[in-house]
């Protein structure tokens, strides 16, 4: 597979000839001429949901960072740099791993934005962390000091690393689709739960908040790789081979297993609500349910054991601010996995 070339005038591809890889495109984006609908209507959510770190505030942080227990801190600090880690990869693994080989003007589109959301998160971790924290590099350096965390980001790391050979197969490619629906469903869902059990408790509301917007984003990005695998399902179905789907699984299964253990060594069995058990079956259910979106069969079967977590990163038209009881504008971006 090649990269696409950013002006080819020699191309005859049609609108419905074009393919999310492996297609010849003109460079031209005609807009107007659209193939993939749902990508369009979601880069149109994209936009629609837009903000910036400096709409939340933060200022109540600072003192209930000090009241947390050391557990707390302990946990708060390794999930925010697991985030920190995870946008920071996904914000140059889009644009240099990804985006050089989808052909689908429609989804250039948004894997762009999607790089620029990435982007923003990074300079909201960079925002909590200046607000609780008397030493940031502390926070930023961590992955060089836990070997666990330094274990788990060489492991998301190097599933795209045959995208960055420079001579990546139509296989690999699908298998990249896959693991971002990984680290978009399974990873980043699993790091957001810890700030939200603590807003639960009535601490870190600011930084809940900002998780909270975060998350919005995060579906889109969810959304679109699943949509990303099913129209490749649909169009190019002799990919997905007993060989890819088993594959597949054992992807699901290793994040699972890395998961549970990531979460597991940041609580320590001392975050109120947070049990070694809950860990686990949240995590497994999440894994099911991005099954399921693309059609694979379930592995684990589990219920979700923390519903409550669902009503703090709902989003909902002109919904009650959570937090404070004040209406918030959330209608320019309301959003639910299923509206895809």
């Amino acid at each position: 597979m090649q990269r696409k070339k950013i002006y080819n005038p020699n191309s005859t591809e049609t609108v419905s000839d074009r393919q999310i890889f492996g297609g010849s495109p003109t460079g031209i984006f005609e807009l107007n001429k659209i193939k993939y609908q749902w990508a369009y209507n979601l880069w149109d959510m994209m936009l629609n949901n837009t903000w910036f770190p400096k709409e939340v505030d933060m200022t109540t942080d600072v003192r209930d960072y000090k009241q947390l227990t050391d557990s707390e801190k302990n946990a708060y600090d390794k999930a925010l740099s697991q985030l920190i880690f995870m946008d920071s990869l996904q914000t140059n693994n889009l644009i240099d791993n990804v985006n050089p080989y989808i052909t689908s003007p429609e989804i250039n589109l948004i894997l762009v934005r999607q790089a620029f959301e990435e982007a923003l998160h990074s300079q909201s971790y960079a925002v909590m962390v200046d607000s609780i924290s008397q030493n940031s590099d502390e926070i930023y350096d961590m992955w060089r000091q836990d070997a666990k965390l330094k274990h788990k980001n060489d492991h998301i790391a190097s599933v795209y690393d045959s995208l960055a050979t420079g001579n990546p197969s139509d296989t690999d490619m699908l298998k990249a689709m896959f693991a971002n629906q990984i680290l978009e469903g399974i990873y980043f869902y699993s790091g957001f739960t810890f700030f939200y059990t603590l807003a639960r408790s009535g601490k870190m509301l600011g930084s809940a908040q900002m998780i909270r917007f975060i998350q919005r984003d995060e579906v889109t990005h969810l959304i679109l790789f699943q949509n990303m695998i099913n129209t490749t399902r649909k169009e190019r179905p002799e990919l997905f081979t007993p060989e890819l789907i088993e594959e597949v699984y054992q992807m699901f299964r290793d994040a699972v297993e890395l998961e549970i253990a990531w979460g597991k060594h940041i609580t320590e069995g001392h975050i109120l609500g947070l049990t070694d058990d809950i860990i686990e079956d949240y995590i497994q259910y999440l894994a099911d349910r991005r099954l399921k979106a693309v059609g694979l069969k379930k592995i684990y079967n589990k219920e979700h054991p923390i519903k409550w977590v669902d009503n703090f990163s709902n989003f909902n038209d002109q919904k009650t601010n959570f937090f404070e009881g004040n209406v918030t504008n959330y209608s320019k971006g309301s959003l639910d996995l299923d509206d895809f």
